[in-house]
């Protein structure tokens, strides 16, 4: 397998600030400091960052790690993209290595391109693409912002509701009809306690209407969204908008994620061995893009729910003496396959016409 040094001549590494980024650049081959230098992240100061790239490298093989190449970092990532550069998200640099050397921008830009020389080309990170996906990605953020919201907002309601005698009976969930039977009260000043009460769940409930629409409108952004790049994962049974996008951003474009076991890998879809004595059986990987882990999740859900196939599978399954989690194990791993290769061969297909 081929490491950074065997393809790169030089490997630079860029710690990124709000102000300011510092580059740090290194001989792949002997991991020797050659050059180092701050640049203001303004537009002229990236400009001459990237001017400074190309004249200390004369235009040889160059890899590129950025910390935070997808916030800090993106502007100056989606540039040196533009300017035919190899980027790659910085790798995580060891702990030992950090306490030994102490902390500076320079010394935090040089472990991140020393780290990145010696690693395999596969275990390399690509940043996800900007352009048409930078709206999936606003949109997302402000959809798991807006939840987020709306569930803090019915959970105060509730326990509103409950310990304080309002006239509802909120010892079951609060339904869309008791939530907009509380936003249509007028306030009432016939008690002080219980008139503060009162506006409070009646803010609470307009608030959680108000989000309901937000969130219909944000559902509506992000299905013309993904219409617009990759309708295929919207014929795909259980895979709506909301998934369809999770999914895009974290394939992102082709050649970011290099086969179908690392889009699994990635996803937290991958089986793990949990073998011991004469057992043999794999468990759940809880890591990677947890994400992408629960649009995977939300999919099986739905299918072993509505679709035939996935409910004649679970059948079989459980007979064989499977757990739940087994079967969900094996029904994300399909999921993410078939994911993987309608994004794929639907980028194929553009290529080729």
């Amino acid at each position: 397998m081929a490491i950074v040094t065997d393809q790169y001549d030089f490997v630079i590494g860029v710690d990124t600030h709000a102000a300011s980024h510092t580059l740090a650049l290194i001989t792949a081959g002997t991991g020797a400091l050659g050059q180092q230098a701050q640049f203001p992240t303004s537009p002229s100061g990236l400009r001459r960052a990237v001017d400074w790239i190309q004249r200390h490298t004369h235009h040889a093989p160059t890899l590129i790690v950025i910390d935070g190449a997808g916030s800090y970092g993106a502007t100056f990532t989606e540039q040196l993209s533009a300017a035919g550069l190899t980027v790659a998200e910085a790798p995580d640099v060891a702990a030992t290595t950090r306490r030994r050397r102490g902390k500076s921008d320079v010394v935090d830009a040089l472990a991140m391109a020393q780290a990145a020389r010696t690693l395999d080309i596969n275990e390399l990170c690509w940043p996800r693409a900007g352009g048409d996906r930078t709206a999936l990605r606003v949109l997302t953020a402000a959809r798991e912002q807006m939840s987020g919201e709306r569930t803090r907002a019915v959970n105060a309601l509730t326990a509103l509701l409950r310990t304080v005698d309002l006239g509802i009976d909120a010892r079951r969930a609060l339904t869309t009809t008791t939530i907009a039977a509380v936003a249509a009260w007028r306030t009432r000043s016939d008690n002080a306690t219980l008139a503060v009460c009162r506006a409070e769940a009646i803010r609470l409930a307009r608030r959680i209407r108000a989000l309901d629409t937000e969130l219909a409108a944000n559902h509506t952004a992000l299905h013309k969204a993904v219409t617009a790049q990759a309708p295929q994962l919207l014929a795909l049974p259980g895979v709506g908008a909301v998934v369809a996008a999770t999914v895009l951003l974290a394939w992102s474009h082709p050649g970011r994620v290099r086969s179908e076991a690392a889009f699994a890998a990635l996803a937290g879809a991958s089986p793990l061995p949990a073998r011991s004595g004469n057992t043999t059986r794999y468990r759940l990987n809880r890591g990677g893009d947890r994400r992408l882990n629960r649009a995977l999740y939300t999919v099986a859900l739905v299918r072993m729910g509505h679709d035939p196939r996935t409910r004649d599978y679970v059948t079989r399954r459980t007979r064989e003496g499977r757990t739940k989690r087994e079967i969900m194990r094996s029904l994300k791993r399909y999921i993410s396959r078939q994911l993987f290769r309608t994004l794929n061969g639907a980028h194929s297909a553009t290529s080729t016409t």
